[in-house]
């Protein structure tokens, strides 16, 4: 891997971002793409949005009117993604995260924000290199365990809760 270039937006005003949380999404797309042994530059977008916001483009792009998490716009297939022609980066697409569902999340599993952000950070980078834990077994355990290999490097461990949820 090159480099990864991470455009991260706030189109939300219901929840603060904390100080480092930029940062933290930068090396958590990093260290995704270098689990992944990643080939080139990519790109990536990050944006936070609010409830109503993400319940919306879940209703618009998959039919399931409520709110989730996290939403991943893949922008390539099998690994082939569209390019950057003015940087050669792969475009790999977009991640929308309701960080009121974060805050959520982060209180119901008893960790910390930056925990939350980071676990939703790195499974839909997953989703946008095309793993899928839709269909549940083995295809689910093994994306579970790239999350988790992730997160402990980064230095996330994640503690006795398990996350389950939608996405």
């Amino acid at each position: 891997m090159e480099s990864v270039k991470v455009v991260i937006s706030n189109d939300q005003k219901s929840v603060k971002i904390p100080t480092g949380i930029r940062m933290l999404i930068r090396r958590c797309c990093h260290a995704v793409l270098e689990l992944e042994k990643f080939d080139g530059s990519a790109e990536v977008s990050v944006r936070f949005v609010d409830n109503e916001q993400i319940r919306q483009l879940n209703r618009d792009y998959r039919n399931i009117d409520r709110e989730t998490d996290v939403l991943s716009f893949p922008l390539g297939e099998n690994g082939h993604y569209d390019i950057n022609h003015d940087t050669g980066a792969k475009l790999l697409g977009d991640i929308v995260i309701s960080v009121e569902k974060a805050v959520e999340q982060a209180e119901l599993y008893n960790h910390p924000l930056q925990r939350e952000i980071g676990f939703l950070t790195v499974h839909s980078m997953l989703h946008l290199l095309g793993y899928d834990h839709e269909n549940g077994g083995l295809e689910e355990v093994h994306m579970r365990e790239k999350e988790e290999t992730v997160l402990t490097q980064i230095g996330l461990k994640r503690d006795n809760s398990y996350y389950m949820g939608d996405d």
